[in-house]
């Protein structure tokens, strides 16, 4: 259930971006921010890069864009490389949730300790639920359309 809640989210951020060229992706939302939909789509590789390939399964992979967890997290990442980073991570977190023994299984997380991969999934619910938020925004005004005050 957990991973079929984080594919919903997946979808819904994927949806936010489809259609839109790679200028459309690197439009910045409103003054002073630089927030872009690419951005917000590298910002989320990294996230599932970190914790599902770095903290859960123990891969010495770099991040890609970050100099270290939590500067930026990827959003700054180039429009023309963040979906393609994306898909890529995504999908090496759809294997190793998989292939995991089971939700009680654990990474290492450098400042949490132990995590298990269901409070990882519940916190990546968490991670894009808030940022498909931003994406709808962006989305609207992209698209000069206003957002809707409630769902």
């Amino acid at each position: 259930m957990l991973a079929a809640v984080l594919e919903g989210q997946r979808d819904a951020l994927a949806m936010m971006c489809a259609g839109l060229s790679d200028t459309q992706m690197a439009t910045a939302s409103v003054d002073p921010s630089t927030l872009t939909l690419a951005g917000l789509v590298g910002h989320m590789a990294e996230v599932e890069r970190a914790w599902f390939r770095r903290v859960f399964a123990g891969e010495d992979v770099p991040l890609r864009w970050s100099r270290f967890p939590g500067d930026d997290f990827g959003f700054d990442g180039p429009a023309e490389a963040a979906y393609d980073a994306w898909y890529e991570e995504c999908a090496r977190s759809r294997e190793l949730v998989a292939t995991a023994p089971g939700l009680d299984a654990t990474g290492r997380h450098p400042r949490r300790g132990e995590v298990s991969l269901r409070w990882i999934l519940c916190h990546m619910i968490e991670e894009y639920a808030r940022h498909n938020g931003h994406a709808e925004a962006l989305r609207a005004g992209i698209d000069d359309v206003p957002v809707p005050a409630t769902h």
